[in-house]
């Protein structure tokens, strides 16, 4: 049986108002969330989850502590993305089920003796009813290619204790169907602090395509990263070559096919729009079907 959740929200409210800075762990737990299980718990059915928002306890919880006006830190623990408020906490981090070593990791992080670089390997939706019933198995409405709302976070997002600033060697480049592309940019490490970025590469096609392509409504699609390592004040550069898979499209009947036209590149510590980066005009000629599935 669970504890009565009043008396500790209220214990967890007397500890915050007598502190400087209130760190509160909040999540899920491989209890709850995983294959088959015999759970039957509001929010999750088996295993599979009817509802992304925290448990009601913890959303409770998160309002008495943030009512105290005490500076507040949610560490977030859970397999899989949970519905967050940004605005009920000063600072949120992500730590996943981190094992053993998690704990002093956390602190680490929170303190600042480490400097933070991780993406989000999914995306952060707002709320429940932004997705599609947990029972339908289509991609319609879901992942950063497929989402047409706006999620809390999206897939790749990540934060970190310093600053980077890109700039592109060129503004354009050309290449037949069926050639590689590369590109490659310079980042800069322009904040107070080392620290690692990890650069992303998303392929935005031209919006008329060869009949019997589709394109996902966000228009883009991961296509190369890389993680750097640069020292404050210093420069890297990140090189991606294409291959003509990643520069292909899939038909609706499964095939893939290289399409000529006017393509984009985006290059950033993110999705496009949502963190810095350079833009690279990616013209393609010609056409080259039938690439391996």
């Amino acid at each position: 049986m669970a504890a009565p959740a009043e008396p500790l929200i209220a214990e967890a409210v007397a500890a915050a108002k007598a502190a400087d800075v209130v760190v509160v762990s909040v999540g899920l737990s491989p209890d709850l969330e995983g294959e088959a299980l015999s759970v039957s718990v509001p929010g999750f059915v088996g295993g599979d989850r009817t509802d992304i928002a925290l448990p009601h306890a913890q959303q409770r919880l998160i309002a008495a502590l943030k009512a105290t006006g005490k500076p507040l830190v949610l560490v977030l623990t859970s397999g899989s993305a949970v519905a967050l408020d940004p605005n009920d906490a000063d600072a949120i981090l992500a730590a996943w089920y981190p094992g053993e070593s998690g704990g002093t990791a956390i602190a680490e992080t929170l303190a600042g003796r480490n400097n933070p670089s991780g993406r989000l390997p999914v995306t952060f939706y707002a709320h429940t009813t932004d997705l599609p019933a947990f029972v339908d198995y289509g991609m319609k409405e879901r992942t950063y290619r497929y989402f047409t709302g706006t999620p809390v976070w999206g897939f790749g997002h990540g934060l970190s204790y310093t600053r980077f600033a890109y700039t592109a060697p060129t503004s354009a480049i050309s290449v037949a169907a069926g050639q590689s592309a590369t590109v490659r940019v310079r980042v800069a490490n322009v904040g107070a602090r080392d620290g690692e970025e990890v650069v992303q590469a998303y392929l935005v096609p031209p919006a008329t395509k060869g009949a019997g392509f589709t394109t996902p409504v966000l228009q883009r699609q991961l296509v190369g990263f890389k993680r750097l390592a640069i020292a404050r004040g210093k420069a890297g550069d990140a090189t991606f070559t294409l291959d003509p898979r990643s520069l292909s499209l899939v038909a609706r009947d499964g095939t893939r096919a290289v399409e000529p036209g006017a393509y984009r590149l985006f290059v950033g510590g993110g999705q496009p729009g949502s963190a810095p980066g350079s833009w690279i005009d990616l013209t393609i000629t010609g056409s080259r079907q039938e690439l391996p599935k």
